[in-house]
């Protein structure tokens, strides 16, 4: 063997960079995370769900978290705040303006001054080498933490139970996340056959489970309640939660945190059991401009005590106003008390 030369390498060929274990930066035992229990750090994964079970929402509070430094979800610690670049192809770009907006203003933040950037194209094809060239250059150009894609069926025309197409798809993916060091989330749906294994009820090739770092499955719970629950490769998840999508009547509409054992362990705050008597000594429903003027109250807080009674099925709200449970007919779980779409 010639001296200086390796077995069966071309000369000129270069080599793949190597470190030896000990020059490893070493790191903290602590999860290194995104958002924190939510999403890792430079992580991809997946939001995945039934039709309806507001995973553009989730996706959008994500990507508004890390835009802001404001808690995901009202709960969930944003680590690394930065920009966040988002492509939503079955909103249309007001529709999405409106959510946005809806999420900044429940938390208060400002839109105009809000680090989120939409993919403003018609199409994005994953499996169009033009296409994949210019979402490399925009990543390059914008450095985003977050690149959020909804959903994987309309960014592609491949066979998505072949594992050879899919692959060849999260490759691509993974290679953006790893070159431009970019938390990639990807909007996707279950499949109808229930599974204990909420990632194997993803739908098409089992590759896409085995490629996620980080994942967030959305299940209905009951008609106004979705059960969230969370995985990760390297970490331990955080309990299911529960959430409903709040708001409207005026109010901004978001995804929000529900307890478990809301109905139970915490009382009604001072406003809620105000708006309880009124309710009770006027017998018949109130308009919430009603309550509001007798409350003496704002429009903020009113709509909070509303929805908590709401929640817990103290009050429910019909056409001519909101009434004590007990002098309405509808229960509050029934499905057409539902007016808000998580589509």
């Amino acid at each position: 063997m010639t001296e200086g030369r390796t077995p069966g390498r071309t000369p000129g060929t270069p080599v793949l960079p190597t470190l030896r274990v000990y020059a490893i930066d070493s790191k903290p035992d602590e999860a290194r995370w995104l958002v924190r229990d939510l999403w890792g750090a430079s992580a991809v994964g997946v939001i995945g769900g039934a039709p309806k079970t507001c995973k553009s929402w989730l996706g959008l509070d994500l990507a508004v978290s890390v835009a802001s430094a404001t808690a995901c979800l009202g709960r969930f610690e944003v680590l690394s705040p930065g920009p966040a670049l988002v492509y939503l192809a079955e909103d249309g770009l007001p529709r999405v303006r409106e959510r946005v907006a809806q999420i900044c203003e429940h938390r208060g933040i400002s839109l105009s001054g809000l680090d989120l950037h939409v993919v403003t194209a018609p199409s994005l094809r994953l499996d169009i080498e033009r296409d994949r060239r210019a979402l490399d250059a925009t990543i390059s150009a914008l450095r985003p933490k977050l690149l959020v894609l909804d959903p994987l069926v309309r960014l592609h025309r491949l066979d998505e139970n072949s594992a050879a197409d899919v692959s060849g798809l999260l490759g691509f993916l993974r290679e953006l996340n790893r070159r431009h060091d970019v938390a990639v989330l990807i909007v996707h749906h279950m499949a109808k056959r229930a599974r204990r294994d909420l990632g194997q009820a993803l739908r098409g090739s089992s590759d896409l489970h085995a490629w996620i770092d980080s994942a967030c499955y959305l299940v209905r719970h009951t008609e106004q309640r979705l059960r969230l629950t969370v995985e990760h490769r390297a970490a331990p998840a955080p309990e299911p939660i529960l959430l409903t999508l709040a708001g409207g009547d005026g109010q901004p509409v978001r995804l929000q945190i529900v307890d478990d054992h809301h109905d139970d362990d915490r009382p009604p705050t001072p406003l809620a059991e105000q708006v309880r008597a009124v309710l009770r000594r006027a017998g018949e429903p109130r308009s919430r401009a009603a309550l509001r003027k007798q409350l003496r109250v704002n429009n903020t807080r009113l709509g909070d005590a509303l929805r908590d009674l709401e929640l817990r099925g103290l009050v429910v709200r019909g056409s001519d106003g909101w009434a004590l449970a007990a002098l309405n007919g509808p229960a509050p779980d029934d499905p057409s008390q539902l007016s808000l779409s998580c589509g």
